[in-house]
Protein backbone atom coordinates (compact mmCIF):
# COMPACT_ATOMS: atom_id res chain seq x y z
CA UNK A 1 0.00 0.00 0.00
CA UNK A 2 1.30 3.38 -0.88
CA UNK A 3 1.64 5.42 2.45
CA UNK A 4 3.14 8.91 2.98
CA UNK A 5 3.34 11.04 6.07
CA UNK A 6 2.29 14.70 5.44
CA UNK A 7 3.12 17.39 7.96
CA UNK A 8 2.30 21.05 6.44
CA UNK A 9 1.97 22.03 9.48
CA UNK A 10 1.21 20.83 13.19
CA UNK A 11 -0.46 17.67 13.31
CA UNK A 12 0.20 15.27 10.42
CA UNK A 13 -1.66 14.11 7.36
CA UNK A 14 -1.76 10.49 5.64
CA UNK A 15 -1.43 9.80 2.12
CA UNK A 16 -2.65 7.08 0.54
CA UNK A 17 -4.44 5.08 -2.20
CA UNK A 18 -7.72 3.94 -2.33
CA UNK A 19 -7.81 0.33 -3.81
CA UNK A 20 -9.10 0.69 -7.62
CA UNK A 21 -11.93 -2.32 -6.82
CA UNK A 22 -12.90 -0.60 -3.91
CA UNK A 23 -13.59 2.93 -5.94
CA UNK A 24 -15.40 0.89 -8.43
CA UNK A 25 -17.84 -0.82 -5.65
CA UNK A 26 -18.16 2.47 -4.32
CA UNK A 27 -18.95 4.37 -7.60
CA UNK A 28 -21.63 1.43 -8.73
CA UNK A 29 -23.50 1.64 -5.39
CA UNK A 30 -23.96 5.36 -5.31
CA UNK A 31 -25.27 4.96 -9.11
CA UNK A 32 -27.67 2.72 -7.62
CA UNK A 33 -28.86 4.93 -4.66
CA UNK A 34 -28.94 7.69 -7.36
CA UNK A 35 -31.28 5.52 -9.23
CA UNK A 36 -33.57 4.73 -6.80
CA UNK A 37 -35.82 7.31 -4.90
CA UNK A 38 -37.08 4.82 -2.09
CA UNK A 39 -33.17 4.40 -1.83
CA UNK A 40 -31.57 8.26 -1.85
CA UNK A 41 -34.10 9.08 0.68
CA UNK A 42 -33.60 6.19 2.69
CA UNK A 43 -29.50 6.80 2.35
CA UNK A 44 -29.68 10.96 2.39
CA UNK A 45 -27.42 12.35 5.06
CA UNK A 46 -27.12 15.29 3.91
CA UNK A 47 -29.51 17.12 7.19
CA UNK A 48 -26.71 15.49 9.41
CA UNK A 49 -23.89 17.23 7.25
CA UNK A 50 -21.95 20.78 7.04
CA UNK A 51 -21.90 20.68 3.52
CA UNK A 52 -24.63 23.06 0.52
CA UNK A 53 -24.22 20.13 -1.79
CA UNK A 54 -26.02 17.91 -4.07
CA UNK A 55 -26.54 14.99 -2.59
CA UNK A 56 -24.58 13.15 0.54
CA UNK A 57 -25.32 9.40 1.17
CA UNK A 58 -24.93 7.27 4.25
CA UNK A 59 -22.50 4.42 3.36
CA UNK A 60 -24.61 1.39 5.11
CA UNK A 61 -22.50 -0.64 7.54
CA UNK A 62 -23.22 -4.31 5.27
CA UNK A 63 -22.21 -2.75 2.54
CA UNK A 64 -18.63 -1.43 4.14
CA UNK A 65 -18.11 -4.37 5.28
CA UNK A 66 -18.78 -6.33 1.75
CA UNK A 67 -16.06 -3.79 -0.06
CA UNK A 68 -14.08 -4.06 2.95
CA UNK A 69 -13.75 -0.39 3.60
CA UNK A 70 -13.78 -0.63 6.93
CA UNK A 71 -10.98 -3.13 7.04
CA UNK A 72 -9.01 -0.45 4.74
CA UNK A 73 -9.62 2.19 7.20
CA UNK A 74 -8.65 0.27 10.16
CA UNK A 75 -4.99 -0.87 8.58
CA UNK A 76 -4.74 2.73 7.64
CA UNK A 77 -5.00 3.98 11.00
CA UNK A 78 -2.66 1.24 12.31
CA UNK A 79 -0.27 2.15 10.54
CA UNK A 80 -0.28 6.15 11.35
CA UNK A 81 -0.58 5.38 14.48
CA UNK A 82 2.51 3.51 14.75
CA UNK A 83 4.41 5.75 13.27
CA UNK A 84 3.28 8.58 15.26
CA UNK A 85 3.16 6.98 18.60
CA UNK A 86 5.11 3.62 18.06
CA UNK A 87 2.01 1.76 19.54
CA UNK A 88 -0.72 -0.82 18.25
CA UNK A 89 -3.99 0.51 17.42
CA UNK A 90 -6.35 -1.60 19.54
CA UNK A 91 -9.80 -0.40 19.29
CA UNK A 92 -11.28 1.23 16.15
CA UNK A 93 -15.16 2.14 15.69
CA UNK A 94 -16.30 3.83 12.59
CA UNK A 95 -19.14 6.48 13.51
CA UNK A 96 -19.93 6.90 9.91
CA UNK A 97 -19.06 7.07 6.53
CA UNK A 98 -20.61 8.87 3.36
CA UNK A 99 -20.14 9.54 0.38
CA UNK A 100 -20.86 13.86 -1.29
CA UNK A 101 -21.84 14.19 -4.86
CA UNK A 102 -20.85 17.82 -5.36
CA UNK A 103 -21.79 19.73 -8.68
CA UNK A 104 -21.45 23.56 -10.38
CA UNK A 105 -21.57 26.12 -7.28
CA UNK A 106 -22.05 23.49 -4.32
CA UNK A 107 -19.77 24.13 -1.50
CA UNK A 108 -18.70 22.79 1.89
CA UNK A 109 -18.25 25.36 4.64
CA UNK A 110 -15.15 25.31 7.36
CA UNK A 111 -15.97 22.66 9.77
CA UNK A 112 -14.53 19.96 11.65
CA UNK A 113 -15.66 16.17 12.13
CA UNK A 114 -16.59 13.77 15.31
CA UNK A 115 -14.86 10.73 17.16
CA UNK A 116 -10.81 11.13 16.87
CA UNK A 117 -9.79 10.55 13.14
CA UNK A 118 -11.47 11.84 9.99
CA UNK A 119 -10.11 11.13 5.97
CA UNK A 120 -11.17 11.95 2.74
CA UNK A 121 -11.10 10.17 -0.79
CA UNK A 122 -11.93 10.68 -4.41
CA UNK A 123 -14.25 8.66 -6.11
CA UNK A 124 -14.84 10.61 -9.31
CA UNK A 125 -13.01 14.16 -10.20
CA UNK A 126 -14.16 16.60 -13.19
CA UNK A 127 -11.51 17.61 -15.93
CA UNK A 128 -11.78 20.78 -15.76
CA UNK A 129 -13.27 22.70 -12.40
CA UNK A 130 -13.10 26.39 -13.92
CA UNK A 131 -10.74 29.40 -13.38
CA UNK A 132 -10.51 32.47 -11.32
CA UNK A 133 -12.69 35.52 -12.34
CA UNK A 134 -9.28 37.66 -11.80
CA UNK A 135 -6.30 36.46 -13.72
CA UNK A 136 -3.25 35.45 -11.68
CA UNK A 137 -5.06 34.57 -8.60
CA UNK A 138 -4.48 31.12 -7.44
CA UNK A 139 -6.98 28.47 -8.03
CA UNK A 140 -8.97 26.60 -5.41
CA UNK A 141 -11.95 25.68 -7.64
CA UNK A 142 -12.97 22.64 -6.00
CA UNK A 143 -9.87 21.51 -3.99
CA UNK A 144 -10.09 20.55 -0.27
CA UNK A 145 -8.31 23.29 1.94
CA UNK A 146 -7.41 22.11 5.50
CA UNK A 147 -6.56 25.03 7.97
CA UNK A 148 -4.62 24.56 11.50
CA UNK A 149 -4.14 27.35 13.52
CA UNK A 150 -3.19 31.02 11.92
CA UNK A 151 -0.59 32.58 10.24
CA UNK A 152 3.01 32.92 12.62
CA UNK A 153 6.14 33.67 11.38
CA UNK A 154 7.61 30.73 9.32
CA UNK A 155 4.57 29.15 9.73
CA UNK A 156 1.53 28.35 6.83
CA UNK A 157 -1.32 27.27 8.82
CA UNK A 158 -3.31 26.64 5.36
CA UNK A 159 -2.54 23.16 2.71
CA UNK A 160 -4.84 22.96 -0.44
CA UNK A 161 -5.43 19.71 -1.93
CA UNK A 162 -6.10 19.35 -5.62
CA UNK A 163 -8.25 15.88 -5.56
CA UNK A 164 -7.40 13.19 -7.47
CA UNK A 165 -9.18 9.77 -8.44
CA UNK A 166 -7.74 7.50 -5.75
CA UNK A 167 -6.15 9.58 -3.48
CA UNK A 168 -7.11 9.72 0.13
CA UNK A 169 -5.72 11.30 3.25
CA UNK A 170 -6.44 10.82 6.79
CA UNK A 171 -6.74 13.54 9.49
CA UNK A 172 -7.38 14.37 13.28
CA UNK A 173 -10.60 14.79 13.72
CA UNK A 174 -10.73 18.43 15.34
CA UNK A 175 -8.62 19.73 11.25
CA UNK A 176 -10.81 22.69 10.24
CA UNK A 177 -11.50 21.90 6.40
CA UNK A 178 -13.49 23.18 3.92
CA UNK A 179 -14.08 22.19 0.26
CA UNK A 180 -14.37 25.54 -2.56
CA UNK A 181 -17.05 25.24 -5.13
CA UNK A 182 -15.84 24.70 -8.40
CA UNK A 183 -17.53 26.23 -12.35
CA UNK A 184 -17.54 25.92 -16.13
CA UNK A 185 -18.46 22.19 -15.64
CA UNK A 186 -21.43 19.71 -15.20
CA UNK A 187 -19.09 16.79 -13.83
CA UNK A 188 -19.50 15.17 -10.86
CA UNK A 189 -16.94 15.56 -7.89
CA UNK A 190 -17.50 12.50 -5.35
CA UNK A 191 -15.56 11.84 -2.70
CA UNK A 192 -16.28 9.81 0.82
CA UNK A 193 -14.97 10.52 4.23
CA UNK A 194 -15.22 9.12 7.60
CA UNK A 195 -15.46 10.01 11.00
CA UNK A 196 -14.00 7.25 13.87
CA UNK A 197 -13.12 6.13 17.06
CA UNK A 198 -9.84 4.77 18.61
CA UNK A 199 -8.88 3.13 21.66
CA UNK A 200 -7.97 4.83 24.58
CA UNK A 201 -4.04 4.77 24.38
CA UNK A 202 -3.95 5.50 20.82
CA UNK A 203 -6.25 9.03 21.07
CA UNK A 204 -4.59 9.65 24.29
CA UNK A 205 -2.81 12.72 23.93
CA UNK A 206 0.42 11.81 26.17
Amino acid sequence: MEFQILRPFGPSIVKLKIPRNIIDDMNKYVDEVVKSDKKSKKLDFGPNLAGNVQQEIFLEIEFMKKIRWAEFLANSCARWIAYEKNTKLTGFEIIRSWVVRQFKNDYNPIHFHTGHVSGVGYLKVPKNLGETTQKGKNNVNGKLVLVDGSKKLFSNPIFVITPKVGDFYLFPNYLLHAVYPFSDTDDERRSVSFNAKLDDTSASIE
